[in-house]
């Protein structure tokens, strides 16, 4: 796990080296452990290491024998070992036991198509002085991060913003990403908040010479027809246990101390499970808590550290706390990042850093085996379009009068219900939108008609999923949370946040084989009847406590509608209402926070958006 950033002049302008000391600086808690730099002319890489394996001889930049390759890598390559051994049959060298040398010689002998055969989490840059140009990668599912900036001839990257901006690129706001950021409650790539600055796609890469820049996908989610999907559960149980018993296993690898993240949700439990099956000591486990009991887990995380034998901690947060980290989230993301589980993975990460260096966790699960709600609501819709239109309508009316009656957590749950049903019946993108998003998209447009020109939300969801060859909404599902959701949000968060205490996050989850296999399985393998995570619960659940397993699931939140409906947080509310300088409509606003706190509604989680935007433009 590293910070990686440089530099490139196509132009043959020299590459100041001041420059890019800066720009390693800024991601100093990337990578604590040591610096490297390689300027050579139009040429500059620079190096921030966080050492994991091959403590002794693995600082970067590293080359190969005649020092005309060159790489600066952020990540892990898991199958470093196997290749090792396939290219020293194959007459490479190796110098160093590192996973970085692998890549190396696997561009010498492979070239561009050398990231196909990696297992692992990547974003790298290779120089190639033979040929003139520079070779920069994203794994496939997009666990580590890369920006660019290109202007005229002169090429730009790092592993987070901040690295870009300590390189001058200007910090200038693309405001007409507003609308898309508080609908998702993150910006999606390619795109960030600051103009000109880019993501590069997970499973992309980029080849940039004196003759410009071509894009080179490598890796897509399969997207088999329903009827060439594995059906037979059995079957698919047996290879799903075997794989995922290999994809934690080759993550245990470290030279480090190591731990886990224990949430008490099935899919963290289910990889300590695995872990101390195989380890010959007890495996570290840390779990935070909260004083809302709706949103704690630490017993079910107790039971299975129990079970598992491990040395387990926990933490507290409190709301005190939630305060004190709307900076550092800012800090981190270097851009508004509206998922408010950041904070308690900034503190879970805080907290095990003080006792390990690496940590698996269960991030991805839900999007691999189709675990959230979400997946039950479209299975349950193509049951309920079933029934007769005039059925459906008299249903809605009874679900209105419960709604409107209602109270507290019960009312919540009436209206997402309710969100649920009268979305029924539209188009999958209209239907993801209404249910996606933080506000309705009617009156999101409302809300920032004033913030100057939009990209319109639904046409962006519109747009991604044109990629989709999927008919099912389930299987649309899936496509949208691996090519949107969970790398500019899931992945995005547990990077930023576990990289900013200098940790490395490990997911086997989404080891590539076990994201083909379970993009191939059928919904009914995956979900039999509307039970969440059949083929988990299935296998590894046998051996997980009865109490978890029959839990509701909650999800790794803070209790924000709780907690921004205190009356301590009414000054913060109302100095939110300053946004009607910069376009809100300010009765729109004040609307729905009069809505929340009344507990009529629960926009929780879009004020928390709101608030870092609104602090983000302040500090610009």
């Amino acid at each position: 796990m590293c910070g990686i950033c440089g530099i490139f002049h196509a132009d043959n302008k020299q590459v100041d080296h001041a420059r890019i000391k800066k720009m390693a600086d800024v991601m100093y808690r990337r990578g604590p452990d040591g610096e490297g730099f390689f300027i050579q002319g139009k040429i500059g890489l620079g190096h921030r290491r966080l050492a994991i394996i091959d403590l002794e001889t693995g600082d970067q930049p590293l080359f190969n024998e005649d020092k005309s390759v060159t790489i600066v890598f952020n990540g892990e390559i898991y199958n470093y070992q196997s290749l090792t051994r396939e290219l020293k049959n194959l007459g490479h060298q190796f110098s160093t036991k590192s996973d970085t040398e692998v890549i190396v010689h696997a561009y010498e002998q492979w070239g561009t198509d050398c990231v196909t055969r990696f297992n692992g989490m990547w974003a790298f840059a290779i120089w190639d002085a033979k040929k003139q140009g520079l070779f920069i990668s994203r794994d496939r599912i997009g666990e580590k991060p890369l920006v660019f900036y290109q202007k005229d001839k002169s090429f730009y990257f790092a592993s987070e913003i901040k690295g870009l901006l300590a390189s001058g690129v200007a910090a200038e706001p693309d405001t007409q990403l507003i609308a898309v950021y508080l609908a998702l409650g993150y910006v999606p790539a390619p795109y960030t908040f600051y103009k000109n600055i880019k993501r590069l796609l997970p499973g992309h890469s980029l080849w940039i010479d004196a003759s410009g820049k071509k894009d080179l996908c490598y890796w897509k989610l399969p997207q088999p027809k329903a009827h060439e999907m594995e059906r037979d559960e059995k079957k698919a149980g047996s290879i799903f246990r075997d794989l995922f018993s290999d994809a934690v296993q080759i993550r245990m690898h470290a030279d480090v101390p190591f731990g886990a993240f224990l949430s008490g949700g099935l899919d963290s439990s289910a990889i300590v499970t695995m872990m101390s099956g195989v380890s010959g000591f007890p495996v570290s486990t840390f779990t935070i808590g909260f004083r809302e009991k709706e949103f704690d887990e630490r017993y079910l995380a107790q039971l299975v550290s129990q079970s598992c034998h491990t040395n387990h901690y926990e933490k507290e947060m409190a709301n005190n706390d939630f305060l004190q980290n709307i900076e550092q989230i800012l800090t981190c993301y270097d851009e508004p990042f509206g998922d408010s589980s950041a904070i308690p993975t900034g503190a879970v990460s805080e907290f095990a850093k003080t006792k390990v260096k690496m940590v698996l966790t269960g991030d991805g699960g839900d999007e691999v085996l189709s675990g959230y709600p979400s997946y039950q609501a479209e299975k349950a819709l193509s049951f309920y379009l079933y029934v007769p239109g005039p059925f459906r309508k008299i249903l809605r009316g009874c679900w209105d009068l419960f709604r409107n009656v209602s109270f507290g957590g019960l009312r919540y749950t009436w209206n997402r219900f309710h969100r649920l049903l009268f979305t029924a019946e539209l188009p999958f993108v209209s239907r993801l939108a209404e249910k996606t998003f933080l506000f309705p998209p009617g009156l999101l447009q409302k809300l920032v008609a004033g913030c100057g020109p939009q990209i319109d939300p639904v046409e962006f969801l519109s747009d991604r999923m044109n990629g989709s060859s999927f008919n099912d909404p389930f299987y649309q599902l899936m496509y949208f949370h691996f090519s949107t959701m969970l790398p500019d949000d899931m992945l995005a968060k547990v990077d930023r946040m576990s990289m900013y205490h200098s940790l490395e996050t490990r997911l086997p989850f989404l080891d590539f084989r076990l994201v083909e296999f379970a993009a191939g399985l059928h919904k009914n393998v995956k979900m039999q009847g509307l039970q969440r995570k059949s083929l988990l619960r299935n296998t590894l659940g046998k051996s997980l406590p009865k109490q978890l397993l029959q839990a509701p699931k909650k999800g790794f939140a803070i209790p924000h509608r709780e907690w921004f409906k205190q009356k301590t947080f009414i000054p913060f509310l109302d100095s939110l209402l300053s946004l009607e300088k910069r376009g809100f409509d300010n009765n729109l606003l004040s609307s729905l926070f009069l809505e929340h706190t009344t507990g009529k509604k629960d926009y929780g989680q879009l004020i928390w958006s709101i608030s870092l935007l609104k602090q983000w433009i302040t500090n610009l």
